[in-house]
């Protein structure tokens, strides 16, 4: 994605247009939702921009440079198309690096869809998905980490997710990487000392050192992989299984939870064949809630389909609502699903408390938090999601210190690093030649590397911004 880009004279507040490259090699996307809305952005960046700024809005003068301009979008007809504000952007001062031109219209489509398709008219191109984004990158504005969590930080659904897409933005991943690149080469400095001055005045070869530091840099990078499961409970949701017993209130549970009718209530057992899923807020975490088909002898085969459903869900579920019917015997759960349940991912719901006969269950797998509700009533919920705040807040090991969290791409990354550190720590302790080690943590460097964008794979890259959306 190389380009030629206008060239700027910092003491001027005019654009050089010597030499502007053909308008083609610039794009333009509707960076705000489509449909109605008060006012539309469009987006620009590329060469072109300051001889586009200046025909659409038929000015004698350049913009100045990031002041909004209140002016007419004009069309190569000379018809007037809307009241627009203006903002332009000068090369190296906008968010891809490029010069930029940002047009909000009034949000009419068909205002939108008469812009667009005069700038094209003029020679822009349609961005691709992510391609603002990827030109940042390519430009060095932000190295590939960053880039990502503009992805993310649009998708945040949750306050955590927002809280980490955010720290990622502002570059905790980039900053991580560099630290560990640096004690790196520190270490790395300190054996080649060994092998590029064999015959120099050095002191006698202290492995401690190096090997202290590599074990510090191993269990590190090891935290830092783990962050990953973290990374993806914040954007996927923490998946969490209703289960019980047909008839005990799995199907009301998360119609109360959700504030809407989700599930079928029925009082015929074995009305849920299949798993129901929602999303919904526990305090600042994303859920995806499931309501499954109840634990019990199945009458018919498709019961059984869906009971089966029902452990094969368990075995990948992050938390657990058993619920119970407080007026009926305890239940016997399969064996497979019970070795899932703990103290930290689970907790039993005692139903029907509105009944006669209700009785306390709390002899029912006594190691498990229990809550006694009333689903009809509504009794008992606000209990429920608070219990269920304060397990999920202590079950997940949220990171410290610099609060870093990788995603899946990185923890890739850094599992081939951790293996080379591994690999030349045991060579440092064997006491093989420094060379050997020294070639492990250049591998170890390049991989951390690759977290950050230092890589030469466009297929990769083309997968990543393929993901964003059009227009950022």
């Amino acid at each position: 994605m190389s380009r030629r880009i206008l060239t700027l004279d910092p003491a001027a507040d005019s654009v050089n247009l010597a030499g502007i490259m053909p308008a083609n090699d610039t794009i333009v996307a509707l960076s705000s939702p489509a449909g109605e809305s008060a006012i539309a952005l469009i987006r620009l960046s590329g060469p072109a921009c300051a001889e586009l700024a200046l025909a659409i809005t038929q000015r004698s003068k350049p913009l100045k440079k990031r002041f909004a301009h209140f002016a007419n979008y004009t069309d190569q007809q000379g018809v007037q198309i809307d009241e627009c504000v203006f903002t332009f952007f000068a090369e190296g001062q906008s968010f891809t690096g490029e010069a930029m031109l940002e047009i909000a219209p009034h949000g009419n489509p068909l205002i939108v869809q008469k812009i667009l398709t005069d700038l094209m008219a003029r020679g822009c191109r349609p961005a691709e998905p992510g391609e603002f984004t990827r030109t940042a990158f390519m430009n060095g504005r932000m190295d590939l980490s960053q880039a990502e969590a503009v992805s993310d930080l649009i998708r945040a659904r949750s306050d955590r997710s927002l809280e980490v897409a955010q720290r990622q933005l502002h570059g905790s991943v980039g900053r991580k990487m560099s630290e560990l690149t640096e004690r790196l080469l520190s270490v790395m400095a300190h054996l080649e000392a060994y092998i590029d001055f064999p015959e120099e005045d050095l002191p006698g070869e202290d492995q401690a050192g190096p090997a202290s530091e590599l074990r510090q840099l191993i269990v590190e990078i090891r935290d830092l992989i783990e962050t990953q499961r973290y990374s993806a409970l914040l954007h996927e949701g923490i998946k969490t299984l209703i289960i019980g017993e047909p008839n005990v209130g799995k199907s009301s549970l998360i119609n109360a939870l959700t504030g809407a009718d989700r599930s079928i209530v029925s009082d015929i057992p074995g009305t849920t064949r299949d798993y129901i899923s929602a999303f919904m807020m526990v305090g600042p975490w994303r859920i995806e809630i499931l309501d499954t088909a109840g634990l019990h002898e199945a009458g018919d085969k498709i019961e059984q389909l869906g009971i089966d459903h029902t452990i094969e869900q368990a075995e990948t579920a992050d938390f657990f609502l058993l619920v119970l019917d407080a007026t009926a015997p305890c239940p016997t759960l399969p064996e497979s699903l019970l070795e899932r349940l703990t103290p930290a991912n689970t907790i039993v719901i005692e139903n029907k408390t509105d009944l006669a006969g209700a009785a306390e269950r709390g002899d029912f797998l006594p190691g498990l938090q229990h809550v006694r509700t009333s689903l009809l009533e509504r009794k008992g919920l606000a209990e429920l999601r608070e219990v269920w705040l304060q397990s999920i807040d202590a079950s997940l090991t949220q990171p410290q210190g610099d609060g870093v969290v990788v995603n899946a791409r990185h923890a890739a990354s850094l599992g081939e690093a951790l293996t080379a550190l591994e690999l030349a720590s045991t060579k440092l302790r064997d006491g093989e030649l420094s060379e050997l080690i020294a070639a492990d943590l250049r591998d170890a460097v390049e991989y951390i590397g690759q977290v950050v964008g230092r890589v030469d794979n466009e297929r990769m890259l083309d997968s990543l911004f393929k993901q964003f959306c059009i227009g950022k």
